[in-house]
């Protein structure tokens, strides 16, 4: 039988409430979205934007902190995609 061995260095918290993401690359685009968990160091989000991808860099806002993040996968499914980020810095 496998066991799954917790690999996060931080616990996360459930999420609530609405995510928002911006960027530009030239122009300006928004995402919103549904924070699903976070901790100190990231956060997931459920939203219907392909247009996200690894690597990139962000500004977001949700009820517990903005800053700009870092998107590090995204999980397609159906319509709903599903993005975690690396938190790079708050303000």
């Amino acid at each position: 039988m496998d066991t799954y061995t917790e690999k996060r260095r931080e616990p996360r918290r459930p999420g609530r409430g609405a995510v928002r993401i911006t960027w530009e690359n030239p122009k300006p685009y928004e995402v919103d979205g549904r924070l699903r968990d976070y901790s100190p160091s990231g956060f997931r989000m459920r939203h219907a934007s392909r247009d996200l991808t690894a690597g990139q860099l962000v500004e977001f806002v949700h009820f517990s902190g903005k800053g700009r993040a870092r998107v590090v996968w995204n999980r397609i499914t159906g319509e709903e995609v599903e993005t975690g980020f690396l938190v790079v810095a708050e303000g």
